[in-house]
């Protein structure tokens, strides 16, 4: 094959044809196409940025809300101890409250159930002391015994206080003359209502029945009957009954009254 000039022009011409026709049909599409996927890539990526940066954003609020959320739950928490420490604490002041007065109601209980032990002792030592005492009066006593207490009670009438001696003697009407004839017209049991009962363990001479009706009239202004009886039970003295008044100087209600005393106490 020869070279020439006229084919390497020709050539030359074919070439820069199919530059031309290249770049006009067909480079300048394809660059076209690159353009647009290029834009479209970009415009994607740009998206792609802005969701990250949203994705971020949002995890940043996510962990700063865990955060806040954490601080709120420790603040919770240290409100609800606080609460559940001073509910406790009150509700152990109010058991040591209940537990002490339960003490205290205890110990109460005991004490009282100590002293009513200590006195049913003592009140059964007393009535056993009294009742060997009344056996051992009871075997001693005799009517020797019996008169000296009746001389002494018959002191003991001259030496009433007066305010007694001026109730027993309103009782027996000398106080008042009107009440008196009520009195004396009104009946117990058959006997007058200022009549006077005298009881002894052993049975009294005239004598001494004498020395106790004057007695009984001059210092308590008896005016009704003297009603005699006899009871071995008071082992050994006298007991005078007036109305609701009683004179005793014997030795079973000395021993009781001594019995008595102490249970009053």
């Amino acid at each position: 094959m020869e070279l020439n000039s006229s084919t390497f022009i020709l050539e030359i011409i074919n070439f820069l044809v199919l530059v031309w026709i290249l770049k006009r049909f067909f480079y300048k599409p394809v660059l076209d196409v690159i353009a647009r996927r290029k834009a479209g890539i970009d415009d994607t990526v740009a998206k792609a940025d802005a969701l990250q940066k949203d994705a971020q954003k949002l995890q940043q609020q996510y962990e700063e809300r865990l955060a806040d959320w954490e601080l709120e739950k420790q603040r919770a928490q240290r409100t609800l101890d606080t609460r559940l420490q001073k509910e406790r604490e009150a509700q152990m002041r109010v058991l040591q409250a209940d537990l002490e007065a339960e003490r205290e109601k205890e110990k109460v209980l005991i004490q009282r159930q100590l002293e009513h032990d200590s006195q049913q002792i003592v009140e059964t030592a007393l009535q056993q002391g009294a009742q060997f005492a009344s056996h051992l009066l009871s075997s001693v006593a005799g009517p020797e015994l019996e008169k000296q207490l009746v001389a002494l009670l018959v002191q003991q009438l001259k030496n009433l206080p007066a305010q007694q001696l001026a109730q027993l003697r309103k009782v027996n009407g000398e106080s008042d003359a009107t009440n008196s004839s009520t009195i004396n017209s009104a009946t117990i049991n058959g006997s007058t209502a200022n009549a006077a009962t005298i009881t002894s363990a052993y049975p009294l001479d005239a004598t001494t029945r004498q020395a106790l009706e004057l007695a009984c009239k001059e210092n308590l202004s008896v005016k009704g009957e003297f009603i005699y009886r006899q009871d071995p039970a008071i082992i050994a003295g006298l007991r005078i009954n007036i109305a609701a008044w009683v004179l005793a100087t014997n030795l079973q209600d000395e021993l009781s009254g001594f019995v008595g005393f102490n249970h009053e106490h």
